[in-house]
């Protein structure tokens, strides 16, 4: 094996979809090409945080708590601009947000859909109507 490359693991869910979907899709839509069929390219998380205006700490436990869930450092998002009634100045960190691709991505979502979701109170399955038209599923979770 060539000095630098490293052979790495697929992730279950990514396998699973590779063995089961993929081929279950090309039968059901009819396409020859893997290419053409739907597919999740990335996972963003993002949590706001309202309360970093009073206590400053706030925003560093928001950054430790997305940084375990997601396996990698979130980035610090800052107010766009200045909102006097929520006393927000432009520039102040208001959040955090990570952004998963490939592997960790797919890491994330077999945790996330085998040991998460089971766990919520009174769950009752994600919501189909929560897709905008582009393929986008967006959903939003109360507790960590």
């Amino acid at each position: 094996m060539p000095e630098g490359h490293r052979e790495q693991a697929m992730a279950r869910l990514q396998e699973y979809y590779a063995s089961t979907v993929v081929p279950k899709l090309k039968q059901q839509l009819g396409i020859d090409n893997v290419m053409e069929l739907p597919r999740i390219t990335k996972v963003t998380l993002n949590m706001g945080v309202g309360e970093t205006i009073t206590d400053k700490k706030v925003i560093e436990k928001a950054v430790q708590d997305m940084t375990r869930i997601a396996g990698q450092k979130p980035q610090i998002t800052l107010a766009r601009k200045s909102i006097a009634t929520f006393k927000v100045r432009e520039g102040y960190p208001v959040g955090c947000k990570v952004t998963l691709r490939r592997a960790q991505m797919f890491e994330f979502l077999d945790r996330f859909i085998n040991i998460s979701l089971p766990r919520v109170r009174d769950f009752r399955g994600v919501n189909g109507r929560s897709f905008d038209g582009r393929g986008n599923y967006n959903m939003g979770i109360k507790e960590q």
